[in-house]
């Protein structure tokens, strides 16, 4: 059922068409777009070997602090909790709110170039957008009950979905941020890819030999700063607008991945772009911003002792070269303890920041709401995001929310 990762990559180097169900795709790389002017800069992500060839990857910014191995995250966690730092809260009366989504019956393509997008969570990091041109995007699709290799141990949702997979929408693309099993599920994608014969699945390096041995071949693997076209064009009278594109683009985030204790990294962690219609979203998947040392409880480490440590640089390059964006979906939970995560997850503060980096117009929040991944109380982060933004001198409301699961919102 799950796969060794390997690190292999296979390049875009064409255009390929593939046969659908009521479209037909085309997949073509973009390669003129505005991209970091340094070569050495756009790859110091890649850990190469003696030969030149990628073995993993890794995060090339001093924000990210020291990499940590499975193992040592681990005991570190253990010691918190022998030494009685870290108690999980009680979340027995936790009741994040949930409604039945009402999906359009059919695509929007009335909607005029440039009209509105409807994005809906459908709980953690997963939403489904539609965009103006009719298209549907997938992202980070985890519905089962544990995000964990065994479906007996590992978190448990706390939030059911927003609804079943078998009752979305037709999709045409499925965005994956990463590895981790709260952002990729082998039975979601299986079952996605069974009931859209015609939807195209975009990964980080490596990554497409995992899916291409779970039977998905259509499949694309991209580093960061490349960019492809995806177009799809109707066959017969079906239902539909009769043409789709979208700019579909891989971008830098800070984190980490794998699924075994022997595949740390292999494979590349991405943030996404992507534009149809004359919209566009930036999707944040799973990052950090800065490394935080530890501090003591209450200390503020955005005060202004800490005010100089390191920021990633990479989304004020993403927000340059690739933004304004009309929407971003942020992460801002599993963020405690600070000084073990921070490097790898956003907290509310972060996600803001993260927010004005990248310039998104708008901004949803995921990556919490779900599962009890750290140890924060589960209703901790929407507070404390607008108590964020209420510093940054922004809206509290309107600007960057949260919503239910199951909730829609146009932009």
């Amino acid at each position: 059922m799950f796969f060794f990762f390997g690190s292999s990559r296979r390049l875009l180097t064409m255009t390929t068409a593939m046969a659908a169900a009521n479209y037909t795709s085309t997949i073509t790389p973009l390669r003129s777009l505005d991209v970091p002017p340094d070569a050495a800069q756009r790859t110091a992500h890649h850990v190469r070997d003696k030969h030149g060839n990628t073995i993993r990857f890794r995060n090339p910014h001093p924000s990210a602090g020291e990499t940590k191995s499975v193992w040592g995250m681990t005991s570190a966690f253990l010691s918190e909790r022998l030494s009685g730092n870290l108690t999980a809260p009680d979340i027995s009366q936790v009741k994040i709110p949930s409604v039945k989504p009402a999906f359009p019956s059919t695509r929007a393509v009335s909607l005029t170039e440039g009209g509105p997008l409807r994005a809906t969570w459908l709980g953690h990091a997963c939403y489904l957008v539609e965009f103006p041109s009719g298209l549907r995007v997938l992202f980070d699709p985890v519905f089962e009950h544990r995000c964990s290799p065994l479906s007996f141990l590992g978190p448990a949702r706390y939030t059911a979905p927003g609804c079943a997979l078998g009752e979305l929408p037709e999709v045409d693309a499925v965005v994956i941020s990463h590895s981790h099993y709260d952002h990729l599920s082998h039975p979601s994608v299986v079952e996605l890819a069974e009931k859209n014969p015609h939807a195209h699945f975009f990964v980080g390096l490596g990554l497409e030999k995992w899916f291409r041995a779970s039977g998905i071949d259509r499949v694309t693997e991209m580093d960061w700063w490349e960019d492809v076209e995806l177009v799809l064009t109707r066959k017969g009278n079906g239902e539909g607008p009769e043409s789709m594109a979208a700019m579909v683009s891989c971008l830098p985030s800070q984190h980490s991945s794998g699924r075994t204790g022997r595949d740390k990294d292999h494979t590349l962690w991405a943030s996404w772009a992507v534009a149809s219609g004359g919209k566009s979203v930036w999707f944040g998947g799973d990052t950090g911003y800065r490394v935080v040392p530890r501090l003591p409880t209450g200390v503020d480490d955005y005060g202004k002792e800490y005010e100089n440590l390191p920021r990633c640089p990479d989304f004020a390059q993403i927000g340059a070269r690739r933004g304004p964006f009309d929407l971003g979906l942020i992460p801002i939970a599993a963020y405690t303890p600070r000084f073990l995560l921070s490097s790898v997850h956003a907290n509310p503060f972060d996600a803001v920041e993260i927010f004005k980096d990248t310039k998104c117009k708008r901004a949803m929040a995921i990556h919490w709401g779900t599962w009890m991944l750290t140890v924060e109380h589960p209703e901790e982060p929407p507070r404390l995001l607008k108590e964020a933004l209420k510093r940054s001198g922004l809206p509290e409301t309107g600007l960057f929310d949260t919503c239910a699961v199951g909730e829609s919102r146009e932009f």
